[in-house]
């Protein structure tokens, strides 16, 4: 199952959701590896005092990442945020998504993030702006949004109508409004209604932890794509596994303990290539938790691992968990889908969109 966004061809339709803190240049390029089509980076502030930081920087590195490459902007600002757009587009970005799905107080009380949804003309205005600075490019435009801001105001039918007739080329809702964050359960009508608003792409997103909830909600909603976020966390070959399970509607194997021990150990490489030794080992230590969280002595190796600060002895350390855990078993068991969509941790709730 393929989709285009304007004129760029993904490689299929199975997506991984932008999470800040998460979806840094290597874990995308983990995901796409292991399945995924496409792959939208954490967000990137439009406030240009801030594009000279590390932390932007690290977000607009794209060195090596292969394409489409997709950068989210968030802000409040119609020209700041077309600003935006031209900066990411110089440094790599073939596709421009706007952040209109981000719960967060720190970027809700600032009114950017699904904030703007409760400020309709301003929504659009910025809408039209970006569009505006992208169209010369031939870049496209795509938005990430909510259902609404709240159970009273569902509005999301009504802006994508709107998103759609400015030039947005595909549409992302998150099956829950603003006020819910991450709690209770998604739901996928309000997506249906979207899907059947627009001629545009439409992708669900929320609470697609397993192969059967990804059929489900694609059956339930007409989207032409699905998003996964939490559920890609510690587990990035689930997109495989979808994909598998899409294709013949029997399941692939769980992954090989040798094959995860791979896989973990290049990604911390990456990561600490990445974000250098001192942040590197601090930052890698939340991916390590949610590859062993549903593994036997997991939850004992987590506490560890947060003790050691140096990434010669992480890596090492790792690798024993593992070594060891071969010797009990082939592969990786099975993870419930209420393990990949258990509570967000400090490290990483702050922004995913």
């Amino acid at each position: 199952m393929t989709l285009q966004i304007g004129h760029i061809a993904l490689d299929n339709s199975l997506f991984v959701a932008p999470m800040a803190g998460v979806t840094d240049r290597p874990f995308r390029m983990l995901c796409r590896e292991l399945g995924a089509g496409y792959a939208v980076s954490e967000m990137v502030t439009s406030r240009k005092e801030l594009w000279g930081t590390l932390k932007t920087s690290r977000r607009a590195n794209h060195e090596g990442e292969p394409g489409p490459i997709s950068v989210q902007i968030a802000g409040t600002d119609a020209a700041m945020m077309s600003e935006a757009a031209e900066y990411n587009i110089d440094r790599g970005a073939q596709i421009i998504d706007i952040n209109m799905g981000c719960p967060a107080k720190k970027v809700c009380n600032k009114w950017a993030g699904s904030a703007l949804m409760r400020d309709e003309p301003l929504a659009l205005e910025i809408v039209e702006a970006v569009v505006r600075a992208a169209l010369p490019h031939r870049v496209p435009v795509t938005l990430k949004m909510r259902t609404g801001w709240s159970e009273d105001h569902r509005n999301a039918v009504t802006l994508a109508r709107r998103f759609e007739a400015a030039g947005v080329q595909m549409l992302t809702v998150h099956g829950r409004t603003r006020e819910q964050g991450y709690k209770g359960r998604a739901e996928y009508d309000t997506i249906s209604a979207v899907k059947a608003a627009v001629r545009i792409p439409v992708v669900a997103n929320g609470d697609i932890a397993s192969p059967e909830k990804a059929r489900d909600v694609l059956a339930a909603t007409g989207a032409d794509a699905v998003m996964v976020g939490r559920a890609a966390q510690g587990r990035p070959w689930i997109f495989r596994e979808i994909a598998h399970f899409l294709a013949t509607g029997t399941h692939l194997a769980p992954p090989l303990v040798a094959e995860v021990r791979r896989l973990m150990l290049d990604h911390l490489q990456q990561h600490y290539a990445l974000y250098g030794d001192y942040t590197g080992v601090r930052t890698a230590r939340k991916h390590i938790g949610w590859y062993v969280r549903a593994l036997p002595g997991g939850e004992a190796f987590r506490s560890e691992m947060n003790l050691i600060e140096d990434c010669e002895a992480q890596l090492r350390a790792v690798a024993a968990f593992f070594d060891a855990l071969a010797q009990r078993m082939d592969r990786i068991p099975p993870a419930s889908a209420d393990d990949m969509l258990e509570p967000l941790d400090a490290q990483s709730a702050d922004a995913i969109a």
